[in-house]
This record gives structure tokens, sequence and C-alpha cells, in this order.
């Protein structure tokens, strides 16, 4: 079995571990060994499962391990993705739930990608590397999505849109197809993207308009 651990051991952490019990009931693939959190303790115990430390202590393991980040905030995902580069024993596995439909024509996923229960994702899509999409998402035909990029609950992006690198997207969103978001945009959730929304901006509302912008 390979080992493997997740940064962050907050509620989205716990449901990735949750992902990772359920990919093993289907194929016994991973031993999880806990939590690396700079908010937390080490030998705090979360669900059974201790914290085993911090980054600057998961930057010392010497021996091949799987790391899942299971963090929402794109700027934060970036920089921890940089920080444990220098170790080259670190491997970023991308964990799809069983349950998710994929269309088997022309579709690429990149590493240390998230895909959540209930998901489907269709055909001619590019997802590339550090994605999260969460419960209950919809990926339409033709998209492609950036990396670093989060999708909270159920959000449905149509066909033919393309997401830029660190996009937010909260719960509930929509995408309507032929769109483009811009790097570093955040959606409210909710929201109604009918438009294309430029860079570094946050669009909230039906339909989605941006009301800051961010430096």
């Amino acid at each position: 079995m390979e080992k493997i651990v997740i940064i962050g051991a907050g509620g989205f952490g716990r449901e990735v571990k949750m992902l990772i019990d359920q990919i093993n009931l289907k194929d016994n693939r991973y031993e999880f060994l806990g939590y690396f959190d700079d908010g937390l303790k080490k030998d705090t115990i979360i669900n059974n499962n201790k914290v085993l430390g911090s980054l600057d202590d998961l930057l010392q393991f010497e021996q091949k391990i799987n790391v899942v980040i299971a963090i929402a905030s794109p700027d934060i995902k970036k920089k921890i993705v940089y920080k444990l580069s220098y170790n080259s024993n670190i491997y970023f596995p991308t964990l799809i739930h069983p349950s998710v439909l994929i269309g088997s024509e022309f579709v690429s996923i990149g590493v240390g990608c998230i895909i959540c229960a209930g998901t489907i994702v269709t055909c001619n899509i590019e997802i590339k590397d550090f994605v999260i999409i969460n419960l209950m998402c919809t990926v339409g035909h033709d998209t492609i999505i950036n990396s670093y990029a989060s999708f909270m609950p159920s959000v449905n992006i149509s066909g033919e849109v393309i997401i830029h690198e660190e996009v937010y997207v909260g719960t509930g969103a929509k995408i309507i197809n032929q769109l483009e978001i811009g790097k570093q945009t955040i959606v409210g959730a909710g929201a109604v993207v009918s438009k294309s929304l430029p860079e570094r901006c946050t669009a909230v509302g039906i339909p989605a308009k941006p009301f800051k912008f961010h430096d």
C-alpha cells in the first residue's frame, strides 16, 4: 500500500480522509498516516487520526510519501506546493471518488487534484494541476480548468468555458457556456455568471458582476 498524508485537518481535510476511505473500499491502495497542519499541535487527535506535525516536519520526510493538499484557497495551495517542491520524496496523487462520472473521450486531469463524490466530468475537458472539484459539481464539454482552481459543492460549469489559474468558485454558482473567468477571480456562492469576468476580481449576484478588484 502507498503511504498518504493530508495537509489540512479542518472540515475539508476530514472529508478528503473519507474520500481516501472510499477509494480503499474499491481498491485497497492507500495507508493513511495522518495530517499535517501548521495550526495544530503535533499529536493532536482528529477523528482517531494524528496530526503528525507542520509543513516543516513534512519537508524532513526521507521516504516516498503521497501528499494531498486539502485546502481550498488557491493562493495558499500554490504556496504549499512551492514549499514542498524542495523535497523530491513528496508526490501529489490525484484523488477521484469512485462515484465520479468521467467521460472516456479526451479528458485529461493533472497531478494533485481532488474530485469529490457525485461530480460529472463529460468530454473534451482539460483539468490542470491542483484543482479541487467538490461534491456534486458538473463540468461540461470543451472546458479548460487551469491550475489551483477550487470549486465548492454544486457548482455547474457549462460547455466551452475557460477557467484561469487560481480561480475560486463558491457553492452553488453557475457558469454559462462559452465564457472565460480571469486569473485569481472569486465567484461568490449562488452567483450566475452570464458574462466573462476579468482577472483579480470578486463577482457576486444574478447575473454575477464584479464589485471589487484585488491588488
